[in-house]
């Protein structure tokens, strides 16, 4: 097997041992109707069922699988950054391990890739077979990132993905949290520009129940909140801080100096005052003068910060790994 193939299938996964056969027979079956030279990937998020021993039954009669296991569950992020770094395929198409992905829709992503020049391909699961309550929060967490992004999808947390192997090698050292769901994001501010979209088939749970709750959508809003700070900020935070402190101080500057330069033109016309302390504006002034101060000295310390330059290292351990030779780091 080469060291560089056509394509590598990424699959994150946790607790999916029921589905894991039927998925590699079908991607296994796709691949070979096509005929490309391929590998399957497996990441195992520190899962507690059999998963792991499914995996090796099937590494031990198909070379093509590939498979890293982490030794407790670090989420879904970890095990993207971690398949991204080790794939091998020009094209990386990343699915879900719980069957809702189809297969057969990797041929037109792998087309859309290597023919018509995409970097990014997303999967829109246009029709879903979810209730309501994960349907509704869903279109507002895709509306949102679209509003703050300006990257027009209208799925940005759908599993199904393709990717040129350029664009997984340069994003998956900048990811961390949970930015699994804002990968289209991440591509389009590290510079790649040409993302697209695909109309894909969602199909219902077959086996197991699902990993997520709503949650993950209020987190996946925040998180494209900090994508956007970091993006914009992360190298010139005093342009956010300063800015905002020179705006703050200069309202408290102007209230002072109004309430100032009324009492002394009341005095001077010896009409009736009060004193400046006994204004509620005053106390306004003087919090807005203070809080200026303090995000000045925010934005300075975020200078020295990011000048330190310091190496981000991963904080997930690998348990075992299928398909790697010793000498090769992950």
């Amino acid at each position: 097997m080469t060291d560089t193939l056509q394509l590598t299938v990424l699959i994150p996964l946790l607790n999916e041992d029921e589905s894991l056969p039927e998925l590699h027979d079908w991607i296994t079956r796709v691949a070979t109707e096509q005929q490309y030279t391929y590998e399957i990937l497996f990441i195992d998020d520190g899962s507690t069922d059999n998963s792991w021993d499914v995996i090796e039954q099937l590494a031990s009669v198909d070379a093509h699988v590939r498979a890293i296991r982490f030794n407790r569950n670090y989420g879904k992020t970890a095990a993207l950054q971690t398949g991204f770094l080790a794939a091998r395929g020009q094209v990386v198409i990343t699915m879900d391990a719980d069957l809702q992905d189809s297969p057969d829709e990797i041929p037109e992503l792998y087309r859309l890739i290597t023919q018509e020049g995409y970097d990014l391909v997303s999967g829109w699961k246009q029709k879903r077979y979810d209730p309501l309550s994960k349907t509704l929060p869903t279109k507002l967490f895709n509306g949102v990132s679209r509003w703050i992004s300006g990257v027009q999808l209208h799925d940005f947390n759908c599993g199904l993905k393709a990717y040129k192997q350029k664009v997984v090698k340069s994003i998956a050292p900048t990811l961390y949290g949970d930015m699994h769901r804002n990968l289209p994001i991440v591509a389009n501010w590290n510079g790649f520009r040409k993302i697209g979209e695909k109309v894909v088939q969602h199909r219902a749970r077959k086996y197991g129940s699902t990993k997520f709750g709503l949650e993950r959508f209020i987190n996946g809003f925040l998180d494209v909140l900090v994508i956007a700070f970091v993006h914009r900020f992360s190298k010139r935070p005093m342009h956010l801080f300063g800015g905002l402190g020179t705006l703050s101080f200069f309202v408290g500057t102007v209230l002072t100096t109004y309430l100032i330069g009324e009492k002394l033109y009341n005095i001077a016309h010896q009409i009736r005052y009060r004193n400046v302390t006994d204004n509620p504006l005053f106390f306004l002034a003087l919090v807005a003068i203070i809080l200026g101060v303090q995000l000045f000295l925010t934005g300075f310390l975020g200078e020295m910060l990011v000048r330190q330059n310091q190496h981000k290292t991963a904080d997930f351990q690998i348990a075992e790994r299928i398909g790697f030779a010793d000498n090769v780091s992950v």
